[in-house]
């Protein structure tokens, strides 16, 4: 294969935005995914691959952690205050490096931190479509979800969904996803709240059924074909790796069978690489304390690595 050209990051530099936060789910751990995946050597396989590397850390000297609760507030969510700040700090990051013309590579932590990175994104470039690659639709509305954790409603503050029940601590989120900008694949667990907004909005979502039925080439292409018709804007890679099943990737929080292969879950990574037109990318639910063994953390981080080298143009041949 000819070496891929990277539309929107022609000079090959990327920036690593280390996200160290559980505050969007209930389970420790998860806050260690970044520190396990650069002590893994991530930073060196991008270099390996021709990127010029800076690694950032945006939450450092904040105790996010320890103001953690599993209370829920009048808004029927929890941990809103520091969901919140987390966010607004790395949203920060990745519009910086993207307005400095590298790549960023947001290693979370939970996927709370999509509506930061994801409204970024579309912050520096309106055209901007995103591929969000997991178990789960992640946008439910505060009204909408059971649980209360955000890490399951990041998509509707960006999109500004039931706009009437966001705290006010969410009002610098700007709402600037747009239906037909956003496609899904690998879905598997989907609460009914969200089935009913994805039927009202016709958001474009490709559940493991498509996966078995087309193939996931064939996927691929209909979510491109979907949000990115011309193949011209850039696109911004979501990226839980919960999408893969949980017999590859053992140690993250919201474990669901039946999902993508490894092998489909880094063909995802290596097209939308090969398109040339990745702009921002995050990888996000590692955690290493729900591993029954050694082996389980070192699979899932591995996983997570992969994830990330795919991306940036490792190619098999």
């Amino acid at each position: 294969m000819t070496e891929i050209q990277y539309k929107f990051h022609p000079n090959k530099k990327a920036t690593i935005i280390t996200a160290p936060f559980s505050g969007g789910q209930p389970k420790g751990g998860v806050e260690l995914g970044p520190e396990y995946i650069l002590n893994a050597g991530f930073e060196k396989q991008a270099q390996a691959l021709g990127w010029e590397t800076a690694v950032v850390h945006p939450l450092a000297n904040t105790d996010y952690e320890s103001k953690k609760t599993d209370d829920k507030d009048s808004y029927g969510i929890k941990n809103t205050s520091i969901v919140s700040q987390c966010c607004e700090k790395i949203h920060t990051a990745v519009k910086s490096a993207l307005d400095s013309d590298s790549l960023p590579i947001t290693v979370g932590g939970d996927h709370s931190i999509g509506m930061a990175t994801v409204s970024a994104a579309l912050e520096h470039n309106p055209d901007a479509c995103v591929l969000w690659i997991d178990a789960h639709a992640d946008i439910n509305t505060p009204k909408t979800t059971d649980s209360g954790n955000l890490h399951g409603c990041p998509i509707s503050f960006v999109m500004g969904i039931d706009r009437e029940s966001f705290p006010p601590e969410f009002s610098w989120v700007p709402e600037n996803l747009k239906p037909n900008k956003i496609a899904y694949i690998g879905l598997r667990d989907v609460d009914e709240g969200e089935k009913a907004i994805l039927k009202k909005y016709n958001i474009p979502a490709f559940s493991m059924y498509h996966v078995d039925k087309y193939g996931i080439g064939k996927v691929v292409d209909m979510a491109l074909d979907a949000v990115n018709p011309d193949r011209k804007n850039p696109i911004h890679l979501s990226y839980d790796v919960d999408a893969i099943d949980p017999s590859f990737v053992p140690a993250t929080g919201t474990r669901v069978e039946g999902g993508l292969s490894l092998r489909e879950g880094l063909f995802i990574a290596e097209d939308v690489a090969q398109t040339g037109l990745l702009a921002s990318i995050d990888i996000v639910e590692t955690n290493p304390l729900l591993a029954e063994t050694e082996e389980h953390v070192l699979d899932t981080v591995s996983a997570a690595c992969a994830i990330g080298r795919c991306a940036l143009g490792q190619t098999l041949l």
